[in-house]
């Protein structure tokens, strides 16, 4: 049989999905079958180190499968597999960040379109996946983090009305400004003692680093490589890696949005913030930086997917923001005794019995909510 290597289709993989063709180690036995699937990128990188090998012919049948018209989906079709469609997203960013520098570039920008185009058809739930970050997460938090990173910065540079080009390239941006330091970030995440004498000096190089992948993978957008560069520089010269002070709009919106990104996520020396406490904490850093306000105000006070309780003493989830940054729109899902509702109720929290007081924990809720369920809630009131 005609035979290629596994490496050479990598970029027509979809981890998690079902194989259109079998699999073979370099004697060519079988390694996976037809409908089996590669579930991870730890298992395709051991595939690819044992010299896996695909028959040519069954890709070629695999090929022209996929290029039979695709069935139109309907909105709800869509938002119904957005969770699955996401996840698997996710991976394919996480294999894009890991590519080898002939593929990087081209892997970047195939999964960026693959993330904006879930980010618009559901900006909300966009939003709302990185405020509810689950503690203990399966995936990888150097990744998770980048994609968090990017989410924000685009609905900011959204919010400021800046132009689709610019947009992508703050995406971009920030999904890539710690490519020089992803493993280090998840070790970082899990590790209860301070940075070894050695991971702070790989985390004051990273800057570099990651703008050294970048250039050799073929990247030469100058303002995306210089807002990588100074993503860690401060205004006073305090930053890394060089203690410069003129910093790039760009750059600014990258620290703002990896600093409020993660300080939503769970470290194992400290607990993860709530929205209000990190844009809180984020302004007094700020000051009067316009690129921090408008930050918090396209999340708004209380971002799509946070758990309230409101006056009336019902509890429900944020779904989108209201007219004013502390008055959001709220899906009750218990009555004012804490009873489960059958079906939600939409509030406007700017009406005084319906006010915000207080802001809950995922945990404290009577119910537990599926990615699913989240979807179903804000896309219902959207």
């Amino acid at each position: 049989m005609r035979i290629c290597s596994l490496s050479s289709i990598i970029s027509q993989l979809r981890l998690g999905e079902p194989l259109n063709f079998n699999v073979f180690d370099s004697q060519r036995q079988p390694l996976l079958a037809r409908g089996q699937f590669i579930k991870d990128t730890a298992q395709l990188e051991e595939l690819l180190r044992r010299g896996a090998l695909v028959e040519v012919d069954e890709l070629a049948e695999a090929v022209v499968q996929q290029q039979q018209p695709p069935r139109v989906l309907s909105l709800a079709q869509r938002l119904a597999r957005l969770p699955q469609d996401w996840e698997r997203s996710c991976r394919e960013v996480q294999l894009a960040l890991n590519a080898e520098p002939a593929r990087l570039a081209e892997a970047l920008h195939a999964s960026t379109d693959q993330m904006l185009a879930l980010i618009d058809l559901a900006p909300d739930v966009a939003l709302s996946q990185v405020v509810r970050q689950p503690e203990g997460g399966a995936g990888h938090y150097g990744v998770d983090h980048s994609i968090h990173a990017a989410t924000a910065c685009l609905a900011t540079a959204r919010y400021l009305g800046w132009s689709p080009m610019e947009q992508r390239r703050a995406f971009q941006a920030a999904l890539s400004m710690n490519l020089g330091m992803l493993d280090l970030q998840a070790r970082l995440a899990t590790q209860v003692s301070p940075p070894t004498a050695r991971q702070r000096e790989a985390i004051r190089e990273h800057p570099e680093r990651s703008v050294a992948l970048l250039s050799e993978a073929g990247i030469d957008d100058a303002d995306w490589l210089e807002a990588v560069l100074q993503h860690h520089e401060q205004p006073d010269g305090s930053g890394y890696p060089s203690g410069c002070t003129s910093i790039g709009e760009l750059a600014e919106l990258l620290r703002f949005a990896d600093i409020y990104t993660a300080r939503l996520s769970h470290r194992a020396h400290r607990p993860a913030m709530s929205a209000h406490q990190a844009g809180r904490e984020i302004l007094q850093m700020a000051e009067a930086s316009p690129l921090a306000a408008a930050l918090i105000k396209a999340f708004g006070i209380f971002p799509p997917g946070c758990m309230v309780k409101l006056a009336s003493g019902e509890l429900g989830m944020v779904v989108r923001n209201g007219a004013k940054a502390y008055h959001p729109l709220v899906a009750t899902l218990t009555n004012h005794r804490g009873e489960s509702r059958p079906s939600p109720l939409l509030r406007d929290s700017a009406r005084g019995e319906h006010a915000v007081v207080a802001l809950l924990s995922a945990q404290s809720m009577p119910m537990r909510l599926t990615d699913e369920r989240v979807v179903s809630l804000i896309s219902a009131e959207a």
